[in-house]
Order: structure tokens, then sequence, then C-alpha cells
């Protein structure tokens, strides 16, 4: 008779029968079934010419969200942290001047990792939520004279978002390259690679791409490139080593890793609904959800954190009332409604919710079940508009 295994409160582990959960939080994101099905296509090895093909359809899909034609796009077999890692660990040496606009959570990842790699890192600071103007942006690079500027794009821990068109002119003013975070951006809305003039851009599978967690994709501009390859001192992360990735995904397709072929095929088919649908109808889609939403939580009563025209069309940051416990209503809604949001953390702990309308939840009909299900759960823990 074979022993049965249990688990650590001595249960007998049965089959796996996850929750089914509205993902209304800032990622991940509901994934749709046809990606679900890729998922599931027979494997096959990380050198074989049909995975090397498929490795191909990704970086041109990619072009199209990230809004370049130009540009070089690879996937680096990681979640979101990887991209940024990647990012930070090939453009940033040691000494190396790093201007960074510092105004959440994610920027002081960013810093923290450029601390790592040796850099001198120089930060511009405003409260979270605040965006920087364009004559900020000028005058803090002209000061700083760095060799690379950093900034999110869509900043995860506080629904704000940066323009990036001021900080990129004076950044190749200042002969710099621009990194920008655009984790929370790809695919729900526009990123304009080109246009706005970004260098390194990185992001994630599991927020606008609407895809499992698991790995990052990246663009980088020509000049980028060149910097690259003109680069004489060894990347410090060999697994992370851009030139060594290019080359495996791109160029003569040696070893380098073994690739997560499944959620390879899983990132082809989300971009492939992304294209079917259209990427301009897509960003029409999440900023028509976001604006019933916002119109939603006004009529209730409460605020947003983020001024109108800064906010994040995917990602919504909503004040908590007054005397309401957030963690209380996060649960409720879970616990009764299958229904995940966000609270906040670092400054913003318990002040406000996060929540995502993204993917295939942003639609009206879906925005209105949210906020049914969110003024009741209000409701419940004492609010009173």
């Amino acid at each position: 008779m074979s022993a049965v295994t249990q688990n650590s409160a001595g249960n007998a582990l049965r089959p796996l029968q996850p929750p089914r959960r509205y993902l209304f939080g800032p990622g991940p994101s509901m994934v749709a079934p046809r990606v679900y099905e890729a998922l599931s296509k027979p494997i096959v090895g990380h050198l074989d010419p049909y995975f090397i093909q498929v490795m191909g359809d990704i970086q041109q899909l990619l072009k199209m969200v990230f809004g370049t034609n130009d540009g070089t796009t690879i996937v680096i077999s990681g979640t979101g942290s990887a991209g940024m890692e990647a990012a930070v660990a090939n453009f940033v040496e040691a000494e190396t001047k790093l201007a960074v606009f510092a105004n959440g959570y994610f920027s002081d990842r960013l810093t923290e990792m450029a601390k790592r790699q040796g850099a001198d890192v120089v930060r511009l600071e405003k409260p979270w939520g605040a965006t920087f103007t364009d004559h900020e942006a000028a005058e803090f690079i002209h000061r700083a004279k760095p060799n690379v500027v950093g900034f999110v794009h869509a900043e995860t821990s506080t629904g704000a978002l940066q323009s990036g068109q001021a900080i990129c002119a004076a950044a190749h003013d200042a002969g710099a390259l621009v990194i920008a975070d655009c984790v929370t951006s790809l695919g729900g809305l526009p990123v304009n690679f080109d246009q706005t003039g970004i260098d390194v851009a990185y992001s994630c599978t599991q927020k606008g791409l609407s895809c499992p967690p698991g790995l990052s994709p990246l663009a980088i501009s020509k000049r980028a490139m060149d910097w690259l390859g003109a680069r004489t001192s060894p990347v410090r992360s060999w697994y992370l080593d851009l030139k060594l990735i290019h080359d495996y995904s791109t160029v003569s397709h040696r070893y380098h890793h073994t690739a997560p072929i499944s959620m390879f095929y899983a990132l082809r088919e989300a971009l492939l609904a992304i294209a079917d649908e259209g990427i301009e109808r897509r960003w029409q889609r999440h900023r028509r959800s976001h604006k019933s939403f916002v119109k939603g939580i006004e009529e209730m009563g409460l605020r947003m954190h983020v001024a109108e025209e800064h906010r994040i069309p995917t990602l919504n940051t909503v004040r908590v009332p007054e005397g309401v416990d957030e963690a209380r209503v996060r649960r409720r809604l879970l616990e009764e409604h299958d229904i995940e949001i966000a609270g906040g953390f670092g400054p913003l702990a318990g002040k406000v919710f996060r929540i995502g309308v993204m993917g295939p939840l942003a639609s009206e009909e879906n925005v209105g079940f949210l906020l049914a299900e969110l003024t009741k759960a209000l409701s419940a823990e004492g609010y009173r508009q």
C-alpha cells in the first residue's frame, strides 16, 4: 500500500483545486482560456527549431505592444524584477552615475539594485503618488549630469503615471541612456518606446499582457545596443547578461539556459490575443473601464489618490475612507465573493486600496460587479456616504 503524502498540518495532499478568484489586484491579472490552453501544449526542447520560431514570433509581437520599429525586443526567463535587474546590471557599471526619479516603491528598488552594482546614485524625490513636471525633469538631469537615467512609467505602488518625454529628451541632451520601468503599463496603455525616446524598457507578463507571471519582456534601442556592444567589462550577472541572451534568442541560438517553454507558448498566445483585439482598441477599452470605475468610486463618496491627469488607466488607487479598516474590507471581498484587491504599503499602508481593472476584467459589466460588491463590503465595515 503506497504512503499518503501529507502537508505540514498532517492532512493528506489532494489534487490541486485552486479557488477561482476575480483578480482585481495590481497583478497577476486574469488569464484568458486561450492562454491557459497554450500552456497545456506539448513542450519541445529549448534549442528546437519550433521553439526558436516561437521566440521569433514573440519578439515581433512585442514590437507592437512596446511601440517600436527600430528597437530590439527580447524576453528574460524571470519575472519583472529580473527584467529590472537585467536592465541595471547591463547598463549600470561600478561608478556609473545613475539619476533616479523617485516617487514610489519601485524607484526605490531600482535604486537598491544600482547601489549593489556600485553605481553613484542621485535621486530627485517626491511623495508617493506625485509625478515630475517637464521643467523638474530637465533641471534635475542638467544639474546631475548622469550617465544613465531611470524612471518608473507606471508606478504600481501608487497608481501614478509618469510621462517620459521630457526625461528622455533631457537625458539624451546630456548623453545619458534612459531605463524605464513599464511593468504595469505594457499591454494596457501606450508605452510609445520609439516616440518617447526610451533606451531600455522592461516589463512583465502578468499585468497588462494578461499572462501568468514568469517572463520579463524587454525593448532596447539601437543606441543602447551599441553601448552594450561596446561595453568591455563583464556583466556581473551571467544569467542576466543581455549579450548572451540576445545571442541565444536572436542571433546564433547557441545554448544559454533552459527557457521555460510553456511560458513562452503562453506569452505568444497572450500577445496574439492583443493583436486580434487590436492594440488601439485594447487601450481604449481599458480607458473606458477606468473612467467607469472612477465615476462609480466618486458616486460612492470616495476619492482617488492620484490627480486625474496622472492616473494609470489599469491600476487605480482609491483612498480608504476615515474609520474603515481596509484589510477587513479586502478580507471580506476575498472570503465572501472571491474578489482580490490589494492594499497600500510603505507610506500608503492602510491609506489606499490598489485596484486593477485590466485584461479580461476591463469591461463595463465587470466594473459594475466590482463596484457593487465593494459598496456592500464598505457598508458592512461601517462606511456611510
